[in-house]
């Protein structure tokens, strides 16, 4: 979950420096490049443009500007005390594993008085503050089509970090990821505990077969690692419950994300792992050997990816890739399957590293028989903790040869997760989104919206009144009753109290907070 993953805007560089000396703590001291004739911007472009998109600087104030400039610099082996300091990197697994990535370059890899040219360029031309985005018009209150239901049961203080509903009336599954007391617990259609069972580590994706359960886990808590303590694990049914079985994959890089299908044609269903991690990571997909076991592939020797979607995108015949990339170069990956166990990346669309990418579905909007992108941006977790207007809902229209253009957006502070489905059965998609930074102070509705097609990518807004009782991170749409029609279910984390927080919310949530909630539908 992207959520509590630091924004980073990363620059990796390999510029080698010059000639190295002692000094008298036994550091080590570099010469630093000669200093380029390049202005400020000129040298911001060229170096943020080897990572990520180039962000101008009248998208942040100064005073973020000024959090985010440090750790611009150590990218670049600049430090205040002129050495790499030991606090950059975490202990055991973690930080040895960044160490030696070299994502903090023990050299300068450009002159000082370059680096104070781009710290000028960005705090002269930075606003002094931004303002927050208001709405043109009130979000409805009151869903026609869903009922309100929350369970008794409750892990408190809530950490849901899953959530997935059962089919054929099982009732619905969801995980509590507290470091020291991970625990998967299946609640029965009325909404009941049936039974919960107690894991080594957080559960994050859920993937239920006839025969088995593959539980992705992240390792001791969600929080960022660049440890590899992640794992697919099968679990074996024991009676109505599960048992853990064999490990399927491990050593995995915090795993946020898994997709499931036959990438080779084979006959065996492969894995696709969005292994996140925090400043590395990778995306690679797991051949199905036939024997229980699995072969790596790599795909992206890089971090942040969040959402894999399997389809065939060229009409083929063989399933192709979609991925989301949502640390520093920030996008949408379409990797074409060449057969024999073969991709080729090609760019789709290109995101800020500011955007906070959370999500994507594909969907025909238009019914012209290609997938749209719906796109979804929001994390506001980290270094740049401030509503902004680019936040929300995105649809990207497919012109037949994987060539995209906006042609919707939708403002949501902090957006999260968007599921498109035709909830009110009248023919066509609609959409039912989370945020989990939302603007609590003005309007703490937006937490949840549904938003109701009304045709031409027109759509009216609804949440419900409850909408604030939890702070939604997870949400997943099924049939949980059986009845044909999509519901809902939505899981609250409650680590993060919102900045600046007067509302009460986050005392509420602590206290008497639900895990989960359910938004059953109605319409049949």
């Amino acid at each position: 979950m992207r959520h509590l993953i630091p924004f980073c805007i990363l620059f990796y560089f390999l510029i080698s420096c010059t000639a190295k000396k002692q000094n008298q703590n036994d550091k080590i001291e570099f010469e630093e490049p000669p200093v380029s004739t390049l202005s400020g911007k000129e040298l911001a472009m060229a170096h943020c443009g080897r990572c990520h998109a180039y962000v101008s600087p009248d998208l942040l104030p100064k005073s973020n500007w000024r959090d985010v400039l440090p750790a611009m610099g150590h990218r670049m082996g600049i430090y205040s005390s002129g050495f790499r300091p030991d606090s950059l990197f975490d202990p055991g697994e973690s930080g040895t594993v960044v160490r030696d990535a070299d994502i903090f370059p023990e050299k300068p890899v450009l002159a000082k008085a370059d680096w104070r040219k781009i710290e000028n360029y960005y705090l002269e031309n930075a606003p002094d503050t931004l303002a927050p985005p208001l709405r043109k018009s009130p979000i409805r209150i009151g869903l026609k089509h869903f009922k309100y239901r929350e369970p008794a049961f409750s892990h408190r203080p809530s950490l849901t970090t899953m959530v997935k509903i059962l089919p054929k009336n099982r009732g619905i599954v969801f995980s509590d990821g507290k470091s020291r007391r991970n625990i998967l617990t299946f609640l029965t259609p009325d909404l009941k505990e049936n039974y919960s069972l107690p894991l080594e580590s957080t559960p994050i994706h859920f993937y239920e077969k006839p025969d088995e359960l593959l539980l992705t886990t992240v390792g001791k808590g969600v929080f960022p690692t660049d440890a590899s303590d992640g794992a697919l694990q099968r679990f074996t049914k024991n009676g109505a419950g599960y048992q853990a079985g064999a490990v399927a994959i491990s050593d995995l890089r915090r795993p946020v994300f898994m997709a499931y299908g036959d990438l080779n044609k084979d006959g065996r269903e492969d894995v696709v792992a969005c292994e996140f991690g925090n400043q590395t990571g990778q995306l690679a997909w797991y051949e199905n050997n036939g024997s229980g076991g699995y072969t790596k592939r790599v795909l992206r020797e890089k971090p942040g990816a969040i959402s894999a979607i399997i389809r065939d995108a060229n009409h083929d015949g063989l399933p192709d890739i979609y991925v989301l990339m949502a640390q520093a170069d920030e996008g949408v990956f379409l990797y074409e399957n060449r057969g024999a166990g073969q991709f080729q990346e090609k760019r789709l669309l290109t995101f800020l590293p500011l955007n906070g990418s959370q999500h994507i579905e594909l969907a025909d909007f238009n019914k012209d028989g290609f997938d749209d992108i719906v796109y979804v941006c929001g994390d506001n977790a980290d270094k740049t903790p401030i509503l902004k207007n680019y936040h929300g809902i995105y649809i990207f229209l497919n012109d037949g040869k994987s060539h995209f253009k906006q042609a919707f957006f939708y403002q949501l502070n902090g957006a999260y997760k968007a599921m498109v489905r035709d909830y009110d059965l009248d023919g066509d998609l609609d959409i039912a989104a989370i945020s989990f930074f939302p603007d609590y102070l003005r309007y703490p509705e937006e937490s949840f919206i549904y938003l109701e097609n009304k045709g031409k990518l027109k759509f009216d807004d609804y949440s419900f009144p409850e909408a604030a009782n939890g702070r939604w991170v997870v949400m997943d749409a099924g049939d949980m009753d059986a009845d044909g029609d999509i519901d809902l279910v939505l899981g609250s984390f409650v680590y993060f109290i919102p900045q600046g927080d007067t509302t009460g919310l986050g005392k509420k949530w602590l206290t008497t907070g639900p895990s989960v909630v359910v938004l059953e539908n109605t319409t049949r």
